[in-house]
């Protein structure tokens, strides 16, 4: 198959799973909104957060080396999911053993200790439902991958409105609904993908275990790096101002969540294409420049329309006690953005087998990151701390930029990059300075009009691929 067609194909499928899953934090914004109040939502995101950093740590990431492997077709299956299962639970049962010191933290108003046991219980179902999915992934069980997706997200709205509903749980239900969904997610791909088959008591490949801790081991720092990114500046708010401040801020993350939306299903598909097929080096600069350039294209006209609609969106999704969260929105929408494009470099260097690179260039982003929310956050709250994510990312994706070079020298288009950043920071500093009105609605379509404007041919590239792509299918049919 045709790589650009293939990327379409799987682009297709991953965007029927991911579309799913990913629009599940907007269809549930409302409802936990109105459940639960600023306090509890923030504290909800806390416990969230802290199982998301554990994740990679207690698993050494082994979830990111069975994607990868498994896509090696010199590899034996069986040796991937087995040492992936192995080290999932010895990694487990280390973390048992500094369950209690972790209770102890305690960030102003939020003590971890209140959530340990689902903390633990969360940290076991998600890790293993991780590893499920890349295997599931990297096996080219693409449409199983896309279907857990769809049964996620009926599954975790099924037991929020149960657990928030009726049972009136509160963060224990917010949190209880997810380790629910992700039980079910494990039990459907053990099922489906007869999972059970690939778990043996040998390895044929004796040196196996060693390769994939050699490239995932690495990667730990990595995901802790971008955590500290994406994450740790919610932290830092509970701390400067509190958890009440933390959920509006958290609140307002969801929205941008439809760029990573529109980038997620992409990148699904892309990390795919990227390792598969080894070209003549002009031959992958030319398609990852391509593939670039319609991508970042997409990315942006998305960050462009959200910025616009980011009050009306806002006013829809969550409840009116949390309207104030809009403020930090724009800014957000600019960090997502850019964090979209860095993870598209990430795909090099998986291709190349690279994670140590990966991690020193995380790392500039997550040193940039700390400092500026020590100096922002104190003197203009939750929004310096959004600046301070923007700044990161831009960091990363300078650094990453230069460095990638190395492997493949993609053309970046630099001056449409500029003219596309200034467009979504002019639209982001209106916003925040007009605030409301039709002189500001106006001058915000004039600049949208000229993001699509900009982005015309490689928008109109991406609708190509796919409609292509349904076409075919439909004449098959």
């Amino acid at each position: 198959m045709d790589k650009y067609k293939k990327l379409a194909s799987n682009t297709i499928i991953f965007a029927i799973g991911t579309f799913s899953s990913k629009a599940l934090s907007f269809l549930l914004m409302p409802f936990v909104t109105r459940m639960m109040g600023t306090g509890d939502y923030g504290a909800a995101d806390l416990v969230q957060q802290t199982v998301n950093v554990l994740i990679p740590i207690v698993t050494l990431q082994v979830n990111s080396a069975a994607l990868r492997f498994s896509l090696d077709k010199a590899k034996n299956k069986a040796d991937v999911l087995t040492v992936g299962v192995r080290t999932t639970i010895i990694g487990f049962g280390v973390f048992l053993l500094f369950a209690y010191p972790i209770s102890l933290i305690k960030i102003n108003d939020f003590i971890l200790g209140d959530y340990i046991v689902l903390v633990i219980a969360f940290v076991l179902v998600s890790g293993f439902r991780q590893l499920c999915q890349q295997f599931v992934r990297g096996s080219g069980y693409v449409k199983l991958f896309a279907i857990d997706g769809i049964i996620a997200t009926a599954t975790t709205l099924l037991f929020t409105f149960l657990f928030l509903g009726p049972l009136k749980w509160g963060v224990t239900g917010y949190i209880l609904a997810i380790i629910a969904s992700d039980a079910c997610s494990v039990i459907f791909f053990v099922i489906t993908a007869k999972l059970y088959r690939y778990v043996k008591p040998t390895l044929k490949e004796k040196t196996i275990t060693q390769q994939m801790l050699k490239y995932c081991v690495p990667l730990i720092p990595t995901v802790i790096l971008w955590w500290i990114i994406n994450v740790s500046d919610r932290y830092m708010v509970t701390s400067f101002v509190g958890s009440s401040a933390n959920g509006l801020y958290t609140a307002a993350s969801k929205i941008p969540n439809f760029v990573i939306l529109f980038s997620q299903i992409f990148i699904d598909a892309w990390q795919l294409s990227a390792v598969d097929g080894q070209e003549n080096k002009r031959e992958r600069r030319r398609f990852f420049s391509r593939v670039f350039r319609v991508y970042s294209g997409g990315v942006f006209a998305v960050a462009s329309a959200l910025i616009l609609a980011c009050q009306l969106i806002t006013k829809i999704l969550v409840a009116p006690s949390y309207y104030e969260s809009w403020k930090f929105v724009p800014i957000l929408i600019i960090a997502t953005t850019y964090s979209c494009i860095v993870n598209f470099l990430a795909s090099v260097y998986m291709a190349e087998k690279k994670s140590l690179m990966a991690l020193l260039t995380a790392l500039s982003g997550a040193v940039t990151n700390i400092v500026l929310n020590l100096v922002f956050i104190p003197k203009i709250g939750a929004n310096g701390a959004a600046i301070a994510t923007v700044c990161a990312f831009l960091v990363v994706f300078i650094t990453r930029g230069a460095n990638t070079r190395k492997y493949i020298k993609i053309n970046f288009q630099l001056p449409i990059m500029l003219c596309e950043t200034l467009i979504l920071v002019a639209q982001s500093a209106l916003m925040l300075l007009m605030k409301g009105g039709a002189l500001l609605y106006i001058i915000e379509i004039a600049l949208f009009a000229l993001m699509i404007f900009m982005n015309i041919r490689p928008i109109q590239e991406l609708a190509g691929l796919i409609i292509n792509k349904f076409l075919k299918r439909g004449r098959k049919n």
